[in-house]
C-alpha cells in the first residue's frame, strides 16, 4: 500500500500558514459587497420613479387663465393700515406663438433653455449642475427648463423649498404629456415677467422699444431674451454693461445652435432703448418710498414675481406724518432762487432700530428717479469730523487737550487752511469742535492715525466702500470729508451716537405677510456694539456744544436737547447739516450738478453767494425735526463720563483783521487772505438788491415752523431758542465752520 502525500500549506512572507482551519467559514467575496448595495440603490431608484410616476398620475394641470387673478402686492405705511402704494399694477398682453417672430422664439431658448425641445420638462443635467455649483459655493442656480419656470409662475407659489421644486418637476412632466412643446412655450413668453411692470413679451416689446413683438429686429430680441433672467438687475437704467454681456452670450448661443449665422451676428449691434417713465401713481415722494421697499425686498430674496403679482401685505417703517413733515420742510424752508441742477436729500433713522422713519428723494418721481438720500455722490465734509473725535476719545484724548487752530497749518507736508483762512491760535479739543477748525483735527488725525479715525466712520455706519474713501491708501484729507456717504449712511451712523454707541442696520420694512397670512419677514433689529457708552456720550455732549456754542447753532430752534454737525466743502459744491436727538438721527444735503451730471458750486443758490451747511441744510433740518418730534417727549441725552463736561479755560481767539499797530494775542500769527476750504473771505454774501426773500419766514405752515436760514454764528442772549418767524428784508453773511 503506497503512502499518500499530503499538500504543504502555502505560507506567506511571515511564515504564517493561510490554510483555513477545518469548519471555519469561507470570507465573503468584495463583489457580493458591491452587488448587494447596487441593488438597494436600484430598489431606491424604482421606489422613486414609481413614487414620481404616482405623482405625476395624481397631479392635475390647472388652466393657465388663474394667473390673471394673482395679487398685487401692497405697501403700507409704518400703522399697518395707511397704503402708501402697489406694486403690482402692471401691463399683461398676450399674443399668439405664430405672431412672434422666429428669432424672438429662438433668442429665449438660447437664454433661457437650449435643449427646450428635446427634453421631457426637466433637464437632469441642468438640475445637477445647479445642485453642484450651489453646494460648492458657486451662484445660486435654478436648473429650472421654460417648462419649470412655466409651471412654477403660472400654477405654484414662489417660496423656496425642495418641496416646491419637487411639485415643479413633477408639474413640468405632467405638462410635457398633455400639452405641446409650442403651446408651452407660447404660454411662457406670455405670461414671464420682464421688468417695467410688463408680463409677457408684448407688453416687454412695448415696454422697452416702443413696438409690437411682431416689429422687433433680431438685436431688440436679444436684449427682452437676455433681461428674463433678472429684470431689475439686468435693467438698462440699472447696469447697461451687465445687459450688453448677457446680450452678447444670447446672440452667441443662437450661433451655437445654427439659429442664425455669423454673418447675421457680427452685424448685430447692441439697440437703443426707450428711457422708462414712472406712473403718474408714483408721484411726488411715493416711487422713492416703493423703489426702497422693492430694493430690501430682493436683498431679502423675494424675485420679482414675487414683488410684482405675489399677494404680498409689506408694513413698511416709514411715518406718514414724517413724510409729510420731509416734504412740508424743503418746500418752506429750502431755497427758491437760482436752484436749477440742485439736489437736496434728506434721511431720518430711528436709533437703536435702524428703521428709516422718512426720506426726501427729490422733487417728483416722474420727473426723476434718482435718490438723493440714498446716493452716494455729495462729499461730507466737516461732518466726519466726529469720527475723528470718537476715535480720540477712545485713546483717552480728552476734550481739554490743546491743538493748534491757526490758519494757514502744515501737517505732516500737508498745508490748508480754516474756513476763511481764520486763525484761533492754540484751542481745545471742544473748541474745535464747536467751530469746525481744520487745522486742529487734522493735527488730532496726524496723532491718533488717519486708520483709526476711518475705522471710527465705518464702525459707525459709514459703508466701507463709499466713494472717496479707500481704506488702503487713506491721507490725512480723510477727517474733513473727502469722501461722499449718502444722506442715509450719514444719518445712521450718526443714529450709532444717538443710541448710546449701538449700530444699527437700516430697514424700510418691519414685516412682510404673504397672500395665505404667514408671516414671511419681520424686522429684527440687533444693533451691535460699535462704541462704549462712555465714547459715545462724550461725541454727543460735544456735538450738543456745537449746537449751543458753535456752527450748529440754527438746531436751537428745535426747543429740545439735540446734538449736530455742519459740513461745507472746498468750492462750496455740498452742504450738510446732520443730528440728533435721543429719538431720531437725521441727514440734510445740498449739492448742485451741470448738464453733465458734474458737481458745480451752490454758491447763488437761494441768494447766498455761499451755502453753508448751517444755512439752508440746518433750515429744512429744524423745520422737518420740529414737526416730527412733535407729541413726542423731551428726552435728555445721557451724561458724559465724569469730569468731561467741567468748564474748559481757552486761549483768547486770534482775529481775522489787523490795523497794523495793537499787539496780537500770543501765538497768533499776522492774518492773512490765503483760503483754501472754504469761500472768498472777499465775497460779499448778501442777497442782490433784486433777489427775493427767501419765503421760508412769511408761509405759515401747520405742519413746519418756519425757519430762517441764517449765518452760522450763535444766537445772542436776545434770540429766543424757539423758531419764531422774523422777516429780515435779507439773510446776513453765512459763516461756517467757525464762529465770527
Amino acid at each position: 500500500m503506497s503512502e499518500s502525500r499530503s499538500r504543504r500549506p502555502r505560507t506567506t512572507a511571515s511564515g504564517r500558514s493561510t490554510k483555513r482551519a477545518r469548519g471555519a467559514p469561507a470570507p465573503a467575496p468584495k463583489r457580493h459587497w458591491l452587488r448587494n448595495s447596487l441593488l438597494v440603490v436600484l430598489l431606491l431608484a424604482a421606489l422613486g420613479v414609481l413614487a414620481f410616476v404616482i405623482m405625476v398620475a395624481r397631479t392635475t394641470v390647472p388652466t393657465p387663465n388663474e394667473i390673471a387673478t394673482s395679487e398685487a402686492t401692497i405697501v403700507y405705511w409704518a400703522d399697518g393700515t395707511s397704503e402708501i402704494g402697489r406694486l403690482g399694477e402692471a401691463t399683461r398682453r398676450s399674443v399668439a406663438l405664430q405672431d412672434i417672430p422666429l428669432d424672438v422664439q429662438h433668442a429665449v431658448l438660447a437664454a433661457e433653455d437650449r435643449t427646450f425641445y428635446e427634453h421631457g420638462g426637466v433637464s437632469p443635467l441642468g438640475i445637477g449642475r445647479a445642485v453642484v455649483n450651489n453646494i460648492t459655493g458657486g451662484s445660486t442656480q435654478g436648473g429650472s427648463t421654460i417648462t419649470q419656470q412655466y409651471a412654477k409662475n403660472a400654477f405654484l407659489t414662489q417660496e423656496r423649498s425642495w418641496d416646491r421644486k419637487l411639485k415643479e418637476a413633477v408639474l413640468a412632466f405632467k405638462l410635457e404629456t398633455v400639452v405641446s412643446k409650442d403651446e408651452i412655450l407660447g404660454n411662457y413668453l406670455n405670461t414671464i415677467y420682464f421688468g417695467r411692470g410688463a408680463y409677457g413679451i408684448e407688453a416687454a416689446s412695448i415696454a422697452y422699444f416702443g413696438i409690437p413683438v411682431s416689429e422687433l429686429d433680431l438685436s431688440q430680441a436679444a436684449v427682452l431674451a437676455a433681461i428674463i433672467k433678472s429684470p431689475s438687475g439686468l435693467a438698462p437704467e440699472n447696469d447697461i454693461a451687465a445687459l450688453e454681456g448677457r446680450w452678447t452670450y444670447v446672440l452667441d448661443g443662437m450661433v451655437e445652435q445654427g439659429w442664425i449665422g455669423a454673418k447675421q451676428r457680427r452685424t448685430a449691434d447692441f439697440p437703443k432703448i426707450k428711457k422708462v417713465k414712472a406712473k403718474d401713481r408714483l408721484g411726488g415722494q411715493t416711487g422713492f418710498l416703493l423703489t426702497m421697499v422693492e430694493d430690501q425686498l430682493r436683498e431679502l430674496g423675494f424675485d420679482d414675481t414675487e414683488i410684482q403679482r405675489g399677494g404680498l401685505r409689506i408694513t413698511s417703517t416709514f411715518d406718514k406724518s414724517s413724510q409729510r413733515a420731509a416734504t412740508a420742510a424743503v418746500r418752506k424752508a429750502g431755497p427758491t432762487s437760482d436752484t436749477k441742477g440742485l439736489r437736496i436729500g434728506l434721511a431720518a433713522v430711528r436709533p437703536g432700530t435702524g428703521e428709516v422713519v422718512a426720506i426726501y428723494g427729490g422733487e417728483n418721481f416722474i420727473d426723476d428717479q434718482i435718490n438723493n438720500a440714498t446716493r452716494q455722490f455729495a462729499q461730507a465734509g466737516s461732518t466726519f469730523k466726529p469720527f475723528a473725535l470718537a476715535a480720540a476719545t477712545e485713546k483717552e484724548v480728552p476734550l481739554t487737550s490743546m491743538w493748534n487752530g491757526n490758519s494757514p497749518a502744515t501737517v505732516d507736508g500737508y498745508t490748508f487752511s480754516n474756513y476763511g483762512d481764520r486763525s484761533y491760535g492754540p484751542v481745545s479739543l471742544l473748541t474745535a469742535t464747536e467751530n469746525s477748525i481744520n487745522s486742529a483735527y487734522v493735527e488730532l488725525e496726524s496723532d491718533i492715525g488717519v486708520t483709526s479715525v476711518a475705522d471710527a466712520a465705518v464702525r459707525a455706519g459709514i459703508p466701507s466702500d463709499t466713494p472717496g474713501m479707500d481704506l488702503d491708501n487713506l491721507d490725512l484729507t480723510f477727517v474733513l470729508g473727502t469722501a461722499s456717504p449718502s444722506g442715509l449712511d450719514l444719518a445712521n451712523a450718526y443714529a450709532t451716537f444717538a443710541a448710546n454707541g449701538r449700530r444699527s442696520t437700516t430697514s424700510v420694512i418691519r414685516e412682510v405677510i404673504g397672500p395665505n397670512g404667514g408671516l414671511l419677514f419681520q424686522l429684527d433689529a440687533r444693533p451691535a456694539s460699535a462704541f462704549d457708552p462712555d465714547v459715545a456720550s462724550t461725541v454727543t455732549y460735544a456735538l450738543a456744544r456745537v449746537v449751543t456754542d458753535g456752527t450748529a447753532f440754527v438746531a436751537n430752534g428745535l426747543g429740545r436737547p439735540a446734538a449736530a454737525k455742519t459740513g461745507t466743502t472746498d468750492d462750496n459744491k455740498s452742504a450738510w447739516f446732520a443730528g440728533y436727538t435721543p429719538q431720531l438721527a437725521t441727514a440734510v444735503l445740498m449739492a448742485k450738478e451741470g448738464p453733465d451730471g458734474i458737481p458745480v458750486s451752490l454758491s447763488g443758490t437761494g441768494g447766498l453767494s455761499t451755502v453753508t451747511g448751517g444755512s439752508f441744510p440746518g433750515a429744512i433740518w429744524t423745520a422737518f425735526m420740529t414737526a416730527a418730534l412733535d407729541g413726542l417727549p423731551v428726552e435728555q441725552f445721557p451724561p458724559p463720563p465724569p469730569g468731561v463736561d467741567q468748564p474748559v479755560e481757552e486761549a483768547v481767539p486770534c482775529p481775522t483783521t489787523w490795523d497794523g499797530q495793537s499787539a496780537l494775542p500770543s501765538g497768533c500769527p499776522t492774518p492773512s487772505v490765503v483760503t483754501e476750504f472754504g469761500p472768498d473771505p472777499n465775497a460779499t454774501d448778501t442777497l442782490p438788491t433784486d433777489a427775493p426773500t427767501p419765503p421760508v419766514t412769511s408761509i405759515p405752515s401747520p405742519d413746519v415752523p418756519p425757519v430762517t436760514p441764517t449765518p452760522e454764528a450763535p444766537p445772542t442772549e436776545a434770540v429766543s431758542p424757539s423758531p419764531v418767524p422774523v422777516e429780515p428784508s435779507a439773510p446776513p453773511p453765512p459763516v461756517e465752520e467757525g464762529r465770527p
